[in-house]
């Protein structure tokens, strides 16, 4: 078979038939590699957790001088595939050395500058689950960093609108005295979630997960879907180079978006695409996005 039919032939294998026409385009790759082979500002949503350099199973833990050269090639790859109008969101926790925190969010910050974008929000996401610390308070938080490319970006503030404190405070004065003065719809979830006030508090995916795969570190669709739904547009392309179990592509397909994303771990990418076909046939199960958070009696 000729080189270039060849390839033909192995992109076409990693693009899975979905309804409406949509793409799914998930490759076992090198990030680099898989970017490099996508058209320039291509791309309205980039959105991807990193690892965190923290010696997990799926990484090779570098110094953080060496992890943070890494970052800024992956970044700046991002960066060109990125829309005009798109946004880029990098969700981050700590770096963990001797004891000593490093929040990931600081140290890359000016790693997207560089490229002349612009923060639009720090968002905070929130979890009741995790490591249970000896020495310092128990991390309980994470962080996702949007930034855009310029001043005209897609924003859908009412596909992620969470119910008013209020709903039916009115107006006490003026041209409209005795009117409803909250919208509708509800209000901005502001950029820390939470059902009870403005907190993103959505439950990461541990073992009673509904939606638990094998992967260590895994995204919950939940948290994924807000920034489809708030960012994107039905046709929209939507990224993630560090693909994991898949839970950026089920939140794209899910809403009408098109998925495309790489890990370097085959078994990853084995999951993902079984769960892309779940969700094709109608039998993946994820956690509803407007389901509150328990709350013990």
């Amino acid at each position: 078979m000729p080189r270039v039919a060849a390839k033909e032939a192995i992109q076409a294998s990693n693009v899975l038939p979905f309804p409406s026409k949509l793409t799914a385009k998930i490759e076992c790759s090198d990030n680099l590699y898989f970017m490099r082979d996508l058209p320039d500002a291509s791309m309205h949503l980039i959105v991807t957790s990193p690892p965190y350099n923290v010696g997990k199973s799926y990484e090779v833990r570098p110094s953080q001088e060496i992890y943070l050269e890494e970052q800024a090639a992956s970044i700046a790859e991002a960066v060109r595939l990125l829309h005009a109008q798109g946004s880029i969101c990098w969700q981050v926790g700590n770096f963990v050395d001797d004891g000593e925190i490093y929040p990931l969010d600081i140290l890359l910050y000016d790693l997207f500058k560089v490229h002349g974008l612009k923060l639009r929000n720090r968002l905070v996401w929130t979890f009741g689950h995790g490591l249970h610390c000896q020495k310092r308070f128990s991390g309980r938080h994470e962080t996702i960093l949007w930034f855009t490319k310029g001043d005209e970006y897609t924003f859908n503030l009412d596909s992620v609108r969470v119910p008013s404190k209020y709903p039916n405070k009115k107006h006490f004065k003026g041209p409209n005295k005795g009117k409803i003065s909250s919208n509708p719809l509800g209000k901005n979830p502001s950029d820390v979630w939470d059902r009870k006030t403005d907190v993103w508090d959505v439950p990461n995916v541990k073992n009673n997960h509904v939606e638990k795969t094998d992967h260590p570190c895994q995204f919950p669709v939940g948290l994924i879907e807000r920034l489809v739904l708030a960012l994107t547009n039905r046709g929209d392309n939507v990224l993630d180079p560090y693909l994991g179990a898949g839970s950026t592509a089920i939140a794209a397909l899910k809403n009408d978006r098109n998925a495309y994303g790489c890990d370097i771990v085959p078994a990853y990418i084995k999951i993902a695409k079984s769960r892309i076909a779940e969700l094709n046939a109608g039998t993946l199960r994820v956690r509803p996005i407007d389901k509150p958070v328990y709350q013990p009696l």
